[in-house]
C-alpha cells in the first residue's frame, strides 16, 4: 500500500553523486523517498518548536564573553565557514538528513543535549588545530563521524555545550582500496553506502559487511563495536590500523602503521597485520574518549555466492530450543554469517506500516491481535522467523543447507521460506542483500510504528544457550508490560554469545511515553545486571549506569579507564564522560547519572546553575 503524502512538498534527499557525502546512492534515491514520506505523514509535530534557553548554549565554567573570543580564534584559524555556532531552531530531520546539533531521537528534552557550536576540520591537522584551541581554552569537545548512531544518543554531546567536531563533512575519503590485501583506509566520513560505491567503481571483487542500515559512517560503526551480517559481521575485530589524535593534539599511529615504510611512505602492511610489536593498543580507543580516530584500515571480503533463507517457528515456547540448535551449527562454522532472530511482531512493524494498521486499541498490541495481523503476511500465524544466510560455492552452500534444514527439523512446525514464495517488497529481499554486503534503507521502516518516532536500543550479551536466553527475555518481556510499550526483540546470535536488540519505540514529543522509556531503561539495565547479563553499547545517558554495573572488584574497569583518561587527557577536554569515562576535572561533581537519578531532572549537576527540566 502507497505511504501517505504528508501535506507539503518534501525536498528529495541529497545524492552521493552530488557529492554529498552523507548522501543516498542513486539506486536507493526512491526508496529515500518512499520512507521519508512515511515518516514526515506520521508526524503531529512542526519540524521545530522554540527554544527556551539563551543560545548558543554555553560550555560549563565559560562565560559569554570567553567562549565569544575562543570562537572568533577558531574562525581565523580553520576559516568562518567551519565554524557554526548552534543558535537556529533544533530540527530533528530523519536518518538521511540528521541533525549534528542535538539528538534526534531525544529522550530528554530536546535542548537538553545540545553543542554550542559544530566545527568542520577538512585533514588531521585541523582535528589537532581544534584539540590544541580546546586545550588553550578548556572548552570540552564532542567529536562524531557522522552522527547517524541512531539509537544511542545520535551526534548530542554527553556535556551540554560541548564543541561537536563534525569529521565527516570534510574527512570523507576513500584513501585505499587494496584488491591483492582485500583491505580498504577511510576517513570518518566515508559511509557504508559510499564505500560500496567505491568498491563497485574499482572494480575488485570484494564486499563490505554493513550493518541494518547503511548511512552511517564505516569507522564509526567499527569503533563503537556494532556489527553486521556477513562473515566479516564483527566490525571492530576486522579493523586493521588507526590514526589517532590524542587529547593533547599529538598523532598516533597504531599496528604497523607506527613503522615508517621506505622514504616516509605509508608502511605497506599497515591494513594487514593487526598488533605490529608491543602492547596491542587499538582497543583503548574503541568506546572511548582516548583520541579522534581521523584514518582506519578494514579487512574486505573475497566476493562468493550468497543464498539467503527465512525459516519459521510456530510458538513463542520455541524459543530456548531455537538457540539450543543454532548454538552448535554457529560453533562447527556452518552459518557463515551473523544470523538473526526476530519476534514476528516485527514482521509487521518492518512493512513501515503504522501500528493503528494493524490494532486500534490503547497500550501494547495483545498477543492474539499480533497473531490475528501475522495471519495476513507470508510468514503466517508464527511467533519467531530466522533470517540466514549461506555461504560459497553451489556445492558448498547446497551441502550446508542440507545441514541446517535437518537441524531445524527438529523443532515441530518449523518451516522455511525462500526469495522464490515472496512477494518482492518482503524484507527477506533486503536482507539477502546485506547478508551479500550491499548496503539497503529498508530496515528504517519499522520506526512508523507510532507518531513522531524514535527508540533506544537495550542490548545485552547473553549466552547462546537457551536457559540464558530465555532469562533475559522473560525480564524484557515483564518490563515492557510494566511500563507499557510494545516488545521487537532481535537477536544476532554467534557461537557462544548473542546480542539481545530490544528495541524501545516512542513518541518524542510525549512526554510520558519518554519518562516511561527512561524508566523502562533504567529498570532494564538493574534486573539484567542482576542476573549477570551486561550491555555492551548504551545510549550516552545511560553509560554511566551501564558502566557502574561492571563493578567487580570496587570497580576496577572504571578505575583503570579513569586512570587512562586522566594520562591522555589531563584538562579532561575530550568528550567528557563518553561510556561512562568522566575526566579528574568532572569526577564526584554531579555529572554522572545513575540509577538513582532521573534524567528527566535534568541532565547536568543543579550547582552547575542549569534549571532541571524535562
Amino acid at each position: 500500500m502507497a505511504p501517505e503524502s504528508p501535506s507539503r512538498p518534501l525536498p528529495p534527499t541529497p545524492l552521493l553523486s552530488d557529492n554529498i557525502h552523507s548522501g543516498i546512492p542513486k539506486n536507493l534515491e526512491g526508496d529515500a523517498k518512499i520512507a521519508k514520506e512515511r515518516l514526515y505523514s506520521n508526524k503531529t509535530v512542526p519540524d521545530s518548536v522554540p527554544r527556551e534557553r539563551d543560545v548558543p548554549r554555553l560550555p560549563p565554567n565559560t562565560t559569554r564573553a570567553k567562549f565569544d573570543a575562543a570562537i572568533a580564534e577558531l574562525r581565523q584559524r580553520l576559516g568562518d565557514d567551519h565554524v557554526q555556532l548552534n543558535n537556529k531552531p533544533l530540527v530533528d530531520g530523519w536518518y538521511m538528513e540528521h541533525p549534528n546539533t542535538h539528538d534526534a531521537f531525544h529522550i530528554a528534552q530536546q535542548e537538553e543535549l545540545v553543542c554550542s557550536a559544530v566545527v568542520y576540520p577538512s585533514s588531521t591537522e585541523d582535528v589537532q588545530e581544534i584539540v590544541r584551541w580546546a586545550n588553550r581554552h578548556t572548552i570540552p569537545i564532542y567529536p562524531i563521524s557522522m552522527g547517524r548512531n541512531i539509537g544511542y544518543g545520535g551526534a548530542a554531546p554527553r556535556v551540554p555545550g560541548s564543541v561537536v567536531i563534525d569529521l565527516g563533512r570534510r574527512m570523507n575519503k576513500v584513501l585505499k582500496i587494496d584488491g591483492s590485501s582485500a583491505s580498504c583506509m577511510v576517513e570518518p566520513g566515508v559511509s557504508y553506502y559510499k564505500l560500496y560505491e567505491e568498491i563497485q567503481k574499482s572494480g575488485h571483487p570484494l564486499w563490505i559487511d554493513c550493518p541494518d542500515l547503511g548511512g552511517g559512517s564505516v569507522m564509526g560503526n567499527a569503533l563503537d563495536r556494532g556489527v553486521g551480517y556477513t562473515p566479516y559481521g564483527d566490525h571492530f575485530a576486522n579493523h586493521c590500523g588507526m590514526e589517532i589524535v590524542l587529547p593533547t593534539g599529538e598523532l598516533l599511529r597504531t599496528g604497523m602503521g607506527a613503522l615508517p615504510g621506505k622514504d616516509g611512505a605509508d608502511n605497506p602492511v599497515w591494513e594487514s597485520f593487526q598488533p605490529a610489536y608491543g602492547p596491542y593498543s587499538d582497543g583503548i580507543f574503541s568506546q572511548s574518549n582516548f583520541g579522534i580516530v581521523t584514518k582506519m584500515g578494514f579487512w574486505l571480503m573475497p566476493a562468493t555466492g550468497s543464498f539467503s533463507y527465512m525459516v519459521t517457528f510456530p510458538r513463542d515456547d520455541d524459543f530456548e530450543q531455537i538457540i539450543e540448535v543454532i548454538r552448535p551449527l554457529a560453533q562447527r562454522g556452518v552459518f557463515g554469517n551473523i544470523p538473526q532472530l526476530r519476534h514476528v511482531i516485527q514482521e509487521l512493524a518492518v512493512t513501515g506500516k503504522p501500528k493503528s494498521t494493524w490494532y486500534s486499541g490503547k497500550g501494547r498490541m495483545p498477543r492474539d491481535a499480533i497473531a490475528a495481523c501475522a495471519k495476513t503476511q507470508p510468514c503466517g500465524d508464527v511467533s519467531w522467523v530466522f533470517y540466514g544466510c549461506q555461504y560459497g560455492t553451489d556445492a558448498a552452500i547446497k551441502a550446508q543447507m542440507d545441514i541446517v534444514r535437518e537441524a531445524f527439523g527438529t523443532i515441530p512446525g518449523s518451516r522455511f521460506l525462500y526469495a522464490d514464495d515472496l512477494p518482492k517488497e518482503h524484507y527477506l529481499h533486503d536482507r539477502a542483500k546485506v547478508f551479500a554486503g550491499v548496503p539497503v534503507l529498508r530496515e528504517l521502516d519499522w520506526l512508523n510504528w507510532v507518531p513522531n518516532a524514535a527508540h533506544i536500543f537495550f542490548s545485552p550479551i547473553v549466552p547462546t544457550r537457551g536457559k540464558d536466553a530465555r532469562v533475559v527475555h522473560n525480564i524484557i518481556e515483564k518490563l515492557h508490560v510494566k511500563w507499557g510499550f510494545d516488545l521487537f526483540p532481535t537477536l544476532t546470535i554467534a557461537g557462544r554469545e548473542s546480542h539481545y536488540i530490544g528495541n524501545i519505540v516512542y513518541n518524542r514529543f510525549d512526554a510520558d511515553e519518554k519518562r516511561r522509556a527512561t524508566g523502562l531503561m533504567r529498570e532494564l539495565i538493574a534486573e539484567c545486571a542482576a542476573e549477570g547479563y551486561g550491555e555492551y553499547r548504551t545510549h550516552l545517558l545511560f553509560a554511566d549506569q551501564v558502566a557502574a554495573t561492571y563493578g567487580w572488584n570496587n570497580q576496577a574497569l572504571r578505575r583503570f579507564n579513569e586512570t587512562i583518561k586522566d594520562a591522555l587527557d589531563p584538562n579532561g577536554i575530550l568528550a567528557p564522560g563518553r561510556n561512562g569515562i568522566w575526566p579528574r576535572s568532572y569526577r564526584g561533581k554531579g555529572w554522572e547519572i545513575t540509577g538513582n537519578r532521573d534524567i528527566q531532572g535534568g541532565v547536568v549537576p543543579v550547582e552547575a546553575g542549569e534549571k532541571a527540566k524535562l
